[in-house]
């Protein structure tokens, strides 16, 4: 894996297929095979937790980042190799983005949706220039690629900026993609740039 530090958006709960969480602990132990760091929320439960205890069990490194408010409700990660505690859940977010160098998006909730628009907006407006991968197990993110698509029919999203976001079923594919992936030359205007390509 080409990038030092891998942030991983998950769900704190587990979800109603148990696929999730065998996708996500075969993320995480790819992950450390490939010598990536984890940065993620910091919880224990849920999907997070899964990828927290599969990262440390093969040997990888993972650093948490909670906001105080959730440092008791989301149950924070005891056995981390780092956990920074933040003051507000923007400065949760601002961290992670700040510590890695690609992005892998689980399934996951409304806080997990906001995180995957977030980065792919910051993407759009050149804010950062790094690789954002949905890893669609069961196909659980299909609606929203299959919204994206839509959005970029309808002229509301430009060609290259749809292809900011990858999405994969296999975790070795969604990171082979993502070591693939090359940013595009950073638009003069938001829309519609590259459509005649």
């Amino acid at each position: 894996m080409s990038s030092r530090w891998v942030c991983v958006y998950a769900g704190s709960a587990e979800g109603a297929d148990p696929t999730y969480a065998r996708a996500a602990s075969a993320l995480a132990g790819e992950l450390a095979r490939r010598g990536a760091g984890v940065v993620y929320g910091g919880g224990s439960l849920g999907l997070m937790g899964v990828v927290a205890d599969a990262a440390l069990a093969a040997g990888g490194e993972v650093v948490g980042v909670i906001p105080r408010f959730l440092d008791e409700r989301e149950i924070a990660h005891p056995g981390l190799t780092a956990l920074h505690v933040t003051e507000t859940m923007h400065d949760r977010k601002m961290r992670m983005a700040d510590l890695a160098d690609a992005f892998v998006v689980l399934p996951g909730g409304i806080g997990t949706l906001e995180e995957v628009a977030e980065m792919l907006s910051w993407s759009q407006l050149g804010l950062h220039r790094k690789p954002i991968g949905l890893l669609d197990t069961a196909g659980f993110w299909g609606p929203l690629v299959a919204l994206l698509d839509h959005m970029t029919v309808e002229r509301f999203v430009g060609l290259d900026h749809r292809r900011l976001l990858l999405a994969r079923a296999d975790p070795v594919e969604l990171l082979d993609a993502m070591d693939a992936w090359e940013p595009p030359p950073i638009a003069r205007r938001w829309l519609h740039e590259g459509d005649e390509t």
